[in-house]
């Protein structure tokens, strides 16, 4: 069993699905967790789940793309835990699906400012704390590093660009005993996913199970992974098990970049 206890995780991008299953995840390992998120009535939410596991949660609304936002989240949970031993970056924008050629380029920085700088805004103020007894960064990227679809750019760009930052962080920070890792998730499982099959079965009739059954085939496992899974694989890299790990990725999606 992996053993979080007395350690204190900063989870950003608590929503429902991956955010709200990180955070659990930690705490269920015996984690004290700092849920980061723009929307304050959610994070009550999880906070409430968090603390049914016997643990503490600290609720802080930011905007990641405000460095004095970052700023204040790491005073917060200094504040009240003493420090910090890990950060799982998980905020994110995802839209809007769009070609170069029709693009507005000033949206696409709006997405690099959320999914690179404001990964980069929260560890850079998360430092003082965690260099006094090192921890652990993850960032949470995604599949389409490695496949990019079509009209995805802006989101595949910014990902990109945050995946090679956790390798830069890594050379920075190894000598603080800071490790900083990647996981890679492709579909999940759960509520985000769940209205996207809605979505589509209301405009072009197909049903949700035939919609699920393509996307499991996609991958070597046939199965559609949940957002248990990427939150477990999170927690082996920030713990003491992953403790000569650091520079490096984890894919968690059934297989389905494996070729």
């Amino acid at each position: 069993m992996i053993d979080f206890h007395d350690r204190v995780a900063v989870v950003s991008g608590v929503g429902p699905g991956l955010g709200r299953d990180l955070a659990l995840t930690f705490a269920h390992a015996g984690a004290d967790i700092v849920l980061l998120s723009r929307t304050a009535s959610y994070l009550e939410e999880v906070a409430s789940e968090v603390e049914q596991t016997g643990r503490k949660a600290l609720c802080v609304p930011a905007d990641i793309t405000s460095s004095d936002d970052c700023e204040r989240v790491a005073a917060e949970a200094v504040g009240m835990f003493g420090h910090i031993d890990a950060i799982v970056h998980n905020a994110y924008v995802g839209l809007p699906f769009e070609r170069l050629e029709e693009a507005d380029l000033e949206v696409w920085r709006t997405m690099m400012d959320v999914n690179t700088f404001g990964a980069l805004r929260l560890t850079q103020a998360a430092l003082p704390a965690m260099k006094e007894r090192g921890g652990a960064i993850v960032f949470i990227n995604t599949q389409q590093i490695r496949r990019v679809f079509e009209a995805r750019g802006p989101y595949a760009i910014s990902k990109a660009a945050l995946f090679t930052a956790a390798q830069v962080l890594a050379k920075e920070l190894g000598r603080y005993r800071i490790r900083v890792n990647s996981v890679v998730v492709g579909w999940m499982d759960g509520p985000p996913l769940q209205r996207y099959f809605d979505e589509v079965a209301a405009r072009d009739g197909i049903p949700v199970a035939e919609q699920r059954a393509a996307v499991a085939a996609m991958n070597p496992l046939g199965v559609i992974p949940s957002c248990s899974d990427p939150a477990n694989a999170a927690l082996f890299l920030a713990s003491d098990y992953a403790g000569s790990i650091t520079g490096q990725s984890l894919d968690v999606n059934a297989g389905e970049t494996c070729s």
